[in-house]
C-alpha cells in the first residue's frame, strides 16, 4: 500500500491503496464518488469518464499512481440536486438521460470540450464525444444538450 494525495472536485485526499488500483476504484470506493461508472472495464464505452488535469480520460484505465499532482473531475464538482451547474441544466432540459447510466460519463467528456472550446461545431462536438456511448440511443439528445450548455456559457468560456 501507498499514500496518495489526490486533488478530486477541488478537494485534498489522502488514500491508501496499491499503485496499480485504478482511479476509479479510489473515485467509488475510497472517496464514495460514484457518479462515475464501472461499465465495461475496458475502456470502450465511456461511462468511467473523469476529467484528469482538464483531459477526459476513462478511468477504469488509469491507475492512481500515474494521476500525480493532476486534479481530478468527477460529475460530482459540476454541481448540486440543488443547485445543478451549466451543463447538468442543459442535460435536464434536454432530457438526455433514459435509464442514465452513461451520463456521468458523457457530461465529463462534454465538460473538457467546453473548457477547451466553449463555442464548439456541432461536427466538433460529435467528433470530441465519439468515444462514450449510450446502450439507449439518446446520443441526439445528448448532443443538443451539450450545444445548450455551450450557448449558455460566456463567449469566453467558462466552467460548464
Amino acid at each position: 500500500m501507498t499514500t496518495y494525495h489526490l486533488r478530486v472536485n477541488g478537494r485534498d485526499h489522502a488514500v491508501d491503496t496499491d499503485p496499480d488500483t485504478p482511479l476509479l476504484y479510489v473515485l467509488r470506493n475510497d472517496l464514495q464518488l460514484n457518479g462515475a461508472k464501472f461499465g465495461c472495464g475496458l475502456g470502450q464505452c465511456g461511462a468511467c469518464t473523469v476529467t484528469l488535469g482538464g483531459e477526459a480520460v476513462m478511468s477504469c484505465l488509469v491507475p492512481v499512481s500515474v494521476v500525480g499532482n493532476r486534479a481530478v473531475g468527477t460529475v460530482e464538482g459540476l454541481g448540486t440536486a440543488k443547485a445543478p451547474g451549466v451543463l447538468q441544466q442543459a442535460f435536464i432540459a434536454e432530457q438526455a438521460a433514459q435509464c442514465g447510466y452513461c451520463i456521468a460519463g458523457m457530461m465529463m467528456r462534454a465538460e473538457s470540450l467546453l473548457a477547451k472550446n466553449p463555442k464548439p461545431t456541432d461536427a466538433q462536438i460529435r467528433q470530441h464525444m465519439m468515444p462514450n456511448l449510450c446502450r439507449c440511443g439518446t446520443h441526439m439528445r445528448i448532443l443538443r444538450a451539450v450545444r445548450r450548455a455551450a450557448d449558455a456559457l460566456p463567449a469566453k468560456g467558462g466552467k460548464a
